[in-house]
């Protein structure tokens, strides 16, 4: 048996083409020390965090890490379901469905996070146990920004190096112009806007330190095309939409403009009922359930909002299978004809 740092080739052909989803993380309950632990495993990744060790790591260890997760669990315990975490819920139940549709196309699909359980660790040892040569790797994140899918190349890429044997790769970095993700996108908020009657749309995204993006991260130029052509589909003009960067941590500058306070711009404009879309979270987690559904809300409301509505991510849904489904196997096309020849 071949071998390389203890992990053995693969051996069975039960399934040639993988696909690994990779999400961020998510603690394993909503309590003091297993976000302590999550939060260490993700603040310490020096892709998502680009300061100087000798002076972020005392801060993480100290303050941080000391006070932060009391607070945080708190926010997690308000949307902490029977089933558990959200992100994961809502991940587990999206790779069940696109298990369930690439089963005929004889592709095996695991899920894996960054920063917590299941592990990239587990999900890559299930897939070349599986007998998978050929491996697509596809980031939940639609728009790329190094401290997101950058960060999970590097850890797919570390992980693969402790075998002897590894599968030819395939890295799908984003999906933020994809035409059936836009389209997904659209029919949510054209059903929202059926129950709602149109409104000012707001696409919140995530935000990533500003430094990022002179340093040539295309997060925000990927956000702003996805904006272009959801508000192109659905027929807005330019005043009928905007854009916005949320969930910001620490004093560093981030991109602009912050979504709470472009709330309170809207408001001064005259624009009382709004919409917001979340188009760079795959499924609904702490970010989208309670900083914007519960906060931005209470605060828009409280300001002299008249209506706000929240439109879900796509999370499981069948429109975002089907796309993801049509993806994949686009990605997949060549191993596939090849494997059928």
């Amino acid at each position: 048996m071949a071998w390389f740092l203890g992990k053995p080739a693969a051996t069975s052909p039960s399934a040639r083409v993988g696909v690994l989803l990779v999400n961020l993380g998510t603690p394993s309950a909503p309590t003091y020390w297993p976000i302590r632990r999550y939060l260490w495993s993700f603040l310490s990744d020096r892709r998502v965090v680009e300061a100087c060790p000798y002076y972020w790591y005392p801060l993480l260890l100290g303050p941080i890490l000391t006070f932060r997760p009391h607070k945080t669990a708190k926010l997690y315990q308000s949307i902490w379901s029977a089933s558990g975490s959200p992100l994961l819920v809502y991940s587990e139940q999206l790779t069940s469905g696109l298990a369930q549709a690439l089963a005929s196309d004889d592709i095996r699909v695991e899920l894996a996070m960054s920063y917590s359980d299941p592990s990239i660790t587990t999900a890559v040892a299930k897939l070349l146990g599986a007998g998978v040569e050929k491996l697509i790797v596809l980031p939940l994140y639609p728009q790329y920004s190094g401290s997101t899918s950058g960060a999970v190349f590097d850890q797919v890429m570390r992980e693969l190096s402790r075998y002897r044997v590894v599968p030819s790769v395939h890295f799908a970095a984003d999906y933020h112009d994809d035409p059936g993700f836009i389209d997904a996108l659209a029919d949510s908020v054209r059903r929202s806007f059926a129950q709602t009657g149109p409104t000012h749309l707001l696409c919140s995204y995530h935000g990533i330190p500003l430094k990022y993006v002179t340093k040539g991260d295309p997060y925000q130029q990927q956000a702003q095309r996805t904006t272009q052509l959801l508000c192109e589909r659905l027929g807005l003009s330019e005043g009928d939409y905007s854009i916005s960067f949320q969930s910001r941590f620490g004093p560093t500058e981030w991109l602009k403009p912050y979504t709470d306070d472009h709330l309170a711009d809207l408001l001064k404009r005259g624009i009382t009922h709004v919409t917001v879309l979340t188009p760079a979270f795959a499924v609904d987690c702490l970010e989208t359930i309670e900083e914007i559904g519960t906060v931005s809300k209470e605060l828009y409301l409280e300001a002299g909002g008249e209506s706000f509505t929240l439109v879900p991510a796509l999370n499981h849904s069948p429109e975002q299978v089907n796309w993801m489904a049509a993806f994949i196997r686009r990605h997949a096309g060549h191993w596939l004809d090849r494997r059928d020849g």
